[in-house]
C-alpha cells in the first residue's frame, strides 16, 4: 500500500471516478484484524483435586477441556461463548471458526517463564507468541502457501487462566477468517482447499465506524461500501503477477462494465454520486495462489473515509441521510478528453 499511496489517482469518467484512497482505510482495517486475530480463550475449570501447581502438569482436558486437550493438527474447532469456554471439535466440513496447524508446548522451552506457578502471559505476550510460533507453522502447514494478505489469519488458542494456573502450557495455533474489525468470521471446509483470496461475495454490504469500513452488515443498514463484483485476474493474466498499473488498466474497464451491470444503467453510479473502486494484488497474495479482487462502490468524503449510505445501490439511497442529488447532465456529443501531462493543449484552448 506505501507504494499506492505514491502514485497519483488515475483519472476517470464523471460516471466510474476511481479512488484509491478508500482502500487505504480498508488496508487500516486489515491492520487491527491482524492485531485482534488470536483468542484469549478463558475456559471454564478448576484447579487439581490437592490445589498443587507445582508438580506435574495435569492432563489439559482437566481443566481446559477435551476438545483443547485434544486436538491437533488438522482438527477443526468452534465455540458460542465470548470466552470459547464451550469449545467443541466439528468435522471441519461443517461451519468452525478455527482450523489447528499446531500444538506447542511451552513446558518443552527453557526458562522461569513457562515453569511452575509463572505468571499468565499478558495479551501482548500471547501477541508475540503467535507471531514467533504461529505463523511459521501456518505457513509449514500450507506449504507454504499463505496469503498474509488474504482472506484467512493466522490465531492462537492459549488454556486460560484456570489451565494455566493448573499446570497447563500448551498453546493451540491455527487459521481463522477475521472481519475487517477482527471478529471471526464462519469458515467451511480446510484452508488449503479454498482461494485465499480477501474477496467478498457480490452484494455484501460492509458496515462503518467513524467513517471507516466495519464488519458485513445487510445493505438496509448504515454501510461504507457495497460490493458489486470480484474479478479473476487471472483470466487477463496467466503469467507472472501483472503490475498495479497493469492491474489498474485492467479493472478500470472490467469493473465499469460489472458496475453498470451490476445497477442497470450506465448513468445510475454517477446520478447516484458513488464512487467505483477496485483492490490490487501484490507478490505475496499472488505466490500463494490469490487471484481475485473485488470492484466495489462507495461514497467518498472529503479528507477521506467514507460516508454512511442505507440501502442497496441497485435501489434507492441515502448518503449520510439525505437522497443523493444527481449532478447536472452531461451535454450530448461526445465530450473531450483530460489531456495527460506535458500533452499539447486541445485545439481552441
Amino acid at each position: 500500500m506505501a507504494e499506492d499511496k505514491k502514485k497519483k489517482p488515475v483519472r476517470r469518467p464523471p460516471s466510474a471516478e476511481l479512488t484509491r484512497r478508500a482502500l487505504v482505510f480498508v488496508a487500516a482495517g486489515a491492520i487491527l484484524a491482524a492485531i485482534a486475530t488470536f483468542v484469549v480463550a478463558g475456559f471454564e475449570g478448576t484447579d487439581t483435586t490437592d490445589g498443587n501447581t507445582s508438580g506435574a502438569s495435569p492432563s489439559t482436558g482437566a481443566v481446559a477441556g477435551d476438545a483443547f486437550g485434544t486436538s491437533t493438527s488438522g482438527d477443526c474447532l468452534t465455540w458460542t461463548a465470548l470466552d470459547a469456554s464451550d469449545l467443541a471439535k466439528v468435522e471441519c466440513d461443517q461451519t468452525h471458526l478455527f482450523e489447528v496447524v499446531e500444538d506447542i508446548d511451552l513446558s518443552a522451552f527453557p526458562g522461569s517463564e513457562w515453569g511452575p506457578g509463572s505468571r499468565f502471559p499478558s495479551v501482548l505476550r500471547f501477541t508475540e507468541l503467535r507471531d514467533e510460533m504461529c505463523a511459521p507453522a501456518a505457513m509449514d502447514y500450507l506449504g507454504g502457501r499463505f496469503d498474509p494478505h488474504g482472506k484467512f489469519s493466522i490465531g492462537l488458542i492459549n488454556p486460560g487462566e484456570a489451565g494455566w494456573a493448573a499446570g497447563e502450557r500448551t498453546l493451540r495455533c491455527g487459521l481463522q477468517f477475521s472481519s475487517t474489525t477482527g471478529n471471526l468470521l464462519p469458515i467451511n471446509g480446510r484452508v488449503a482447499d479454498q482461494d485465499q483470496s480477501r474477496a467478498w461475495d457480490v452484494g455484501l454490504c460492509i458496515g462503518i465506524n467513524n467513517g471507516v469500513p466495519a464488519d458485513p452488515v445487510e445493505c438496509s443498514k448504515p454501510h461504507a461500501f457495497e460490493v458489486v463484483a470480484t474479478v479473476d485476474l487471472s483470466e487477463n493474466f496467466p503469467g507472472g503477477l501483472p503490475g498495479v498499473e497493469d492491474q489498474d488498466a485492467y479493472l478500470e474497464r472490467t469493473c465499469t462494465d460489472r458496475v453498470n451491470e451490476y445497477l442497470g444503467n450506465p448513468d445510475a453510479l454517477r446520478n447516484k454520486t458513488l464512487t467505483l473502486f477496485w483492490d490490487n494484488l501484490n507478490f505475496d497474495s499472488w505466490l500463494a495462489g490469490s487471484r481475485k479482487v473485488n470492484c466495489s462502490v462507495g461514497k467518498q468524503v472529503e479528507g477521506g473515509g467514507f460516508a454512511s449510505i442505507t440501502g442497496s445501490a441497485k435501489g434507492d439511497i441515502l448518503i449520510d441521510g439525505q437522497p443523493p442529488v444527481a449532478p447536472p447532465p452531461q451535454p450530448d456529443g461526445r465530450s473531450l478528453p483530460i489531456p495527460l501531462p506535458g500533452a499539447a493543449p486541445l485545439p481552441g484552448s
